[in-house]
């Protein structure tokens, strides 16, 4: 076999027993490892839960090269973590193949890495940039806005409206695709706390309120001051900032509110509005992320569903969960469950 493999343009390095093979595989990272089940020492099976354990070692794909052809045998090999298993007698032509296989798509994952990690780089440079760009523009349409609140002109008050809606907008979008980005790349830490639902709610509802004025929609919670969840604070605000601006989104006139209450170890919390409703068939598509959202905002608001695939992962990772209820021209209700501090 040793002769077939450097006649085929393989370099080969030989351990005697797992404890050796180890140690070389650590030092020589070699790019596949065939390996015995009957050593002397620790056996195959062992050998191979070891170097999958080992984080130096773990990506090595592992072929088992063995006399045990037992369906017990090959499972427990599968299970220990090899790619493979060969039973003897084998062609070594079919062994030079198999070799030549997961070679190949050893290789073709870390491209596929390497194109991953590119992707993640030119994603982060060009969130950046754009959020750089739009921190002036958000505060100068403010400013605007604020500039416009006694000016006589309606027609120039509805235009500005529309920019500053517009602004506010695309601004969310960027900021659910920057949180969706950490989150792909696992750069999302979650630093749970106690958080005071009442000063939350009060000042997300200061945050919305012209927004909501401007659609004739009555915006309110009824929260007790006294009412506190334990979760990451950023993760938290994100899910309720996404789920009231929905709200407001989907309603053209009448009311989103915000209510809570205690069951068992949990706060359960009810973001209700009188929307336009979701349809029965579209509900078990709204928190999966391969479901794109085309619906648009009673004023035309355009989104692209990353804030519900965030509000369910970021209640999932806090120890919570979240669930919906809608009926078409009567309303949503949101249900975030969120952990009690006890």
């Amino acid at each position: 076999m040793l002769d077939q493999l450097n006649e085929s343009g393989y370099k080969t390095l030989i351990a005697e027993n797992g404890e050796v093979g180890i140690k070389r595989a650590i030092y020589a990272q070699p790019d596949l490892i065939l390996l015995d089940i009957m050593m002397p020492g620790i056996d195959g099976f062992e050998t191979c839960r070891q170097l999958k354990n080992n984080p130096k070692t773990c990506n090595i794909p592992i072929i088992f090269i063995t006399a045990l052809t037992s369906l017990p045998n090959r499972v427990q090999g599968f299970e220990s973590g090899a790619v493979d298993y060969v039973t003897k007698p084998f062609q070594k032509e079919e062994v030079i193949a198999r070799i030549h296989t997961h070679l190949t798509i050893q290789d073709q994952k870390k491209e596929l890495e390497k194109l991953n990690r590119t992707k993640d780089t030119f994603f982060s440079i060009l969130a950046h940039d754009l959020r750089g760009a739009f921190v002036p523009l958000v505060g100068s349409v403010d400013i605007i806005e604020r500039m416009l609140l006694n000016h006589n002109d309606e027609k120039l008050q509805k235009v500005i409206s529309r920019i500053v809606g517009s602004v506010r907008n695309i601004n969310k979008l960027l900021e659910n695709l920057l949180c969706w980005g950490r989150l792909q790349r696992k750069q999302l830490t979650i630093d749970p706390q106690s958080i005071d639902l009442f000063k939350l709610m009060e000042w997300l509802i200061q945050l919305y309120k012209e927004q909501a004025r401007q659609k004739n929609i009555s915006l309110r919670h009824s929260i007790d001051s006294d009412l506190i969840v334990w979760a990451d604070a950023n993760m938290t605000e994100t899910i309720f900032r996404n789920l009231i601006t929905n709200a407001i989104k989907f309603t053209r006139a009448g009311e989103v509110s915000i209510d809570a209450t205690i069951e068992s170890d949990e706060i359960v919390i009810a973001i209700k509005d009188s929307g336009v409703g979701i349809a029965s068939d579209r509900l078990p598509g709204i928190f999966k992320p391969d479901v794109k959202s085309k619906t648009k905002g009673t004023a035309g608001e355009v989104g692209t569903g990353l804030g519900l695939i965030l509000c369910e992962e970021f209640a999932r990772m806090n120890g919570g969960k979240i669930h919906v209820e809608s009926e078409i021209d009567k309303g949503t209700t949101f249900y975030v469950h969120l952990p009690h501090p006890g």
